[in-house]
């Protein structure tokens, strides 16, 4: 068994109606991703946009928890890359609430600085793999702006490809999802599901990022045990604990008035878990939960030396259809008859059908492609105030860039055995 860290997601957009072209080439799934255009991007425009999408981030958080009361898991970043993509084509009051919902800076700030967004991310490492990649489908024959096309080939990065979705409506289906498994690693293989694809669909918009690291400081799978992990006061289940006792390194920590922060590097200290674990119980610290408060938590964190750290092993993924949370959210529009794209066609002909979303993730020692969790609980002998973070009921995690804290991927963790 591999033991490394595995998060993979991808976000889609259909849009429907309309008819006729652009000669396209298809797609490639193995050619490495190209580079998008950054000129003109700085590091407060890449501030600017690190913000909007976790801002974003949180607010997604706060609708989907409200009918979500399981473990969780999303890609902010691929969601805000996919609907990026679609917002160059919006006009009006459907650009206005995309503009909001999503906190976009203007479009001179956002092109160049989530340019540049994307090509850190896809930047070799020899210490972890991190990587994503846009695509755009479009129906054979139909006729999309071609200023539109070289924006989201120049920007985002796109690949671009003819698919026939009116007369081999399944066969794009299929093109599409083994062009995502490829992309993460087979974790998603079915993103597109039977019916959402039909004669009237005429492109298609998809992210997929992928990441795979190990631990900077790994957990020893000799410590891991079976430990208990509670659901809730009386609900308690038996998990895979991992755990790490008096360690000799320095983690960033917190201990604030609601909670407890830690942070668990990965190897090259690019990217980092954050562990946000609550006191007493999660909707204490999940309603008020926003991208300021976290940078507020962040600011309290200082290196120190913990006496022990204790984190359940998990694996699941989540699988979303977001119409509803962003019609909710402010941008109806965009998904009714009124809605205004075009900027993609010069006509007002398009709207979405669907933006889907999912995400995997297995967590373990080494990593993750994990698979348990380990916390041993030691005695003390004489009374003292000891810096123990034991993750033993509900909790969120983030899954961040360190340099710019552009969040990645944000779960919650309910119940580490479903």
């Amino acid at each position: 068994m591999r033991k490394r860290l595995v998060l993979t997601t991808a976000v889609i957009l259909l849009l429907a109606s309309g008819v006729a072209g652009a000669g396209l080439l298809p797609l490639s799934y193995k050619t490495s991703a190209p580079k998008a255009n950054a000129k003109g991007s700085s590091s407060r425009g890449i501030k600017a946009v690190v913000s909007a999408n976790n801002a974003f981030a949180f607010d997604l958080y706060s609708e989907l928890r409200k009918s979500e009361t399981e473990n969780m898991l999303y890609s902010p970043y691929s969601m805000s890359a996919a609907l990026a993509m679609t917002y160059e084509g919006a006009r009006g009051k459907t650009a206005a609430e995309m503009k909001s919902v999503l906190h976009f800076p203007n479009s001179s700030v956002l092109r160049s600085n989530f340019a540049a967004i994307y090509n850190g991310i896809n930047k070799a490492s020899n210490s972890y793999k991190l990587k994503t990649g846009n695509a755009l489908w479009v129906q054979k024959q139909f006729p999309l702006l071609e200023k539109y096309i070289k924006r989201v080939k120049s920007y985002y990065a796109a690949r671009a490809s003819n698919l026939d979705f009116v007369h081999q409506t399944e066969r794009s289906r299929l093109t599409i999802n083994r062009y995502i498994a490829a992309q993460t690693n087979n974790r998603i293989k079915n993103l597109i599901a039977k019916g959402y694809l039909d004669e009237d669909s005429r492109f298609v918009l998809t992210n997929a990022i992928y990441f795979k690291g190990a631990w900077r400081w790994e957990f020893d799978p000799r410590l891991t045990y079976q430990g208990d992990f509670r659901i809730t006061p009386e609900k308690i289940v038996k998990t895979p604990m991992m755990f790490m006792s008096s360690t000799e390194v320095a983690f960033n920590y917190a201990n604030t008035k609601n909670l407890q922060i830690l942070e668990l590097p990965y190897k090259g200290n690019k990217v980092s878990m954050l562990v946000l674990l609550p006191h007493t119980n999660l909707d204490s610290i999940e309603r008020s939960l926003t991208a300021s408060k976290v940078k507020q938590y962040r600011a309290k964190m200082k290196p120190t030396i913990m006496d022990s750290i204790m984190l359940p092993k998990f694996e699941f993924d989540s699988k979303y259809e977001l119409n509803s949370a962003l019609s909710k959210m402010g941008m109806p529009t965009a998904f009714t008859d009124r809605a205004d794209f075009s900027g993609m066609t010069g006509r007002r002909e398009l709207s979405l059908a669907f933006v889907l979303h999912q995400a995997y993730v297995k967590v373990d020692e080494k990593g993750t492609e994990a698979t348990g969790a380990t916390a041993v609980g030691g005695s003390v002998t004489s009374v003292r105030i000891t810096n123990d973070f034991h993750a033993n009921h509900p909790f969120l995690f983030l899954i961040q860039e360190k340099k710019t804290g552009n969040i990645l991927f944000l779960g919650r963790v309910v119940d580490p055995t479903s």
